[in-house]
């Protein structure tokens, strides 16, 4: 059967107390001790990682070096591309309006006219003003 995890002992490892002793090589003399625990030591190193992350994006935020990032534009280059993209639509559409007149000219001259006409009778009432 396998071994459950004891959350007791794993809490228990994580406080056990180590000590670091930093050593000059040749005269064997302590030059520095640390005291340390597995926690101490998780929660030290998160919290390099997270300023060190936190450092990065606001550099990258904050100073021009955001230009260098691909996709990135300033924002006269966004302001100038929809502008540009307004007006790209507006010639297409200016585009298929002319193309559409230049086919109806050419059915008109070619003489390939519609042939279903509207011939139904229209009763159209008497308008005048009736005085009274």
């Amino acid at each position: 059967m396998a071994k459950l995890i004891d959350p007791k002992g794993t809490l228990q490892r994580l406080r056990n107390r180590y000590r670091l002793v930093i050593m000059n090589d040749d005269t064997y003399e302590e030059v520095a001790t640390f005291k340390l625990n597995r926690l101490s030591v998780y929660i030290a190193m998160s919290t390099m990682f997270v300023v060190l992350v936190g450092l990065t994006v606001a550099l990258i935020v904050f100073t021009p070096l955001k230009y260098y990032i691909p996709g990135y534009g300033s924002q006269a280059e966004r302001r100038e591309m929809m502008n540009m993209k307004v007006r790209v639509d507006s010639l297409e559409q200016q585009l298929r309006y002319r193309d559409a007149y230049w086919d109806n000219v050419k059915k008109v001259l070619t003489g390939d006219l519609p042939t279903n006409k509207d011939t139904t009778n229209l009763e159209v009432p008497n308008l005048e003003k009736s005085t009274d």
